[in-house]
């Protein structure tokens, strides 16, 4: 058996070496943090690299379904006040029905339980869109939200609507528009009519 030869004190690092080896991991950690993790996991971009790779989103996507599930785990333990949300449904219906407006585009769809769609406008700052939503045979979950150039804002959230109208002005270039998820245990039908200031409304499924 032959033991190792001990290493001379020369050939061992000297305690700059270490502590420049050690920045140097430090400083490629928090680059990899910034630039990689943060935008794919939470849809933070402060340098905006995230949005150039088409991470940015992806994390937005996650923190949706993170923040919904959430929601989903309290409402199991709060009771549902159905009726109060069958009367906005109501109220919005007729609402719509006195006011007849002339809409520019519309879609209609089914989501099945689980499913989900996403149909966006193209918007350039400060166009302003109106839309109404109606939803038939249950309630959705949805997200109004934009993104583009690394930029993103939620304009509106809810959870178990049955409807919604308002309008909207774009805070920058982009696309602007819907998130939605079915997650009650029966099929329901989406309407979305939309009208203003853009260039084209279409699904960004």
């Amino acid at each position: 058996m032959h033991n190792a030869q001990k290493p001379a004190l020369e050939d061992l690092p000297t305690s700059r070496q270490l502590l420049k080896s050690t920045g140097i991991a430090a400083a490629s950690a928090v680059a990899i943090l910034v630039t990689v993790v943060l935008p794919a996991e939470y849809g933070i971009d402060p340098t905006r690299v995230g949005g150039l790779l088409g991470l940015t989103e992806m994390g937005e996507i996650k923190q949706e379904l993170a923040e919904e599930k959430r929601l989903d785990e309290m409402s199991a333990i709060e009771p549902r006040s159905s009726l109060w949300s069958d009367l906005a449904g109501l109220f919005v219906s007729s609402a719509a029905a006195q006011e007849a407006p002339v809409w520019r585009d519309e879609t209609t769809f089914t989501l099945a339980p689980g499913d989900t769609a996403e149909w966006k406008m193209e918007m350039t700052e400060g166009q302003t869109a109106q839309y109404l939503m109606t939803v038939e045979g249950g309630r959705v979950n949805f997200d109004l939200h934009g993104h583009g150039g690394g930029n993103s804002v939620t304009y509106e959230k809810g959870r178990g609507s049955t409807g919604e109208e308002g309008e909207f002005t774009a805070e920058f270039d982009g696309d602007h528009g819907w998130f939605w998820r079915n997650r009650d245990n029966s099929d329901v039908t989406v309407r979305v009519q939309v009208r203003g200031d853009y260039q084209v409304f279409k699904d960004a499924s």
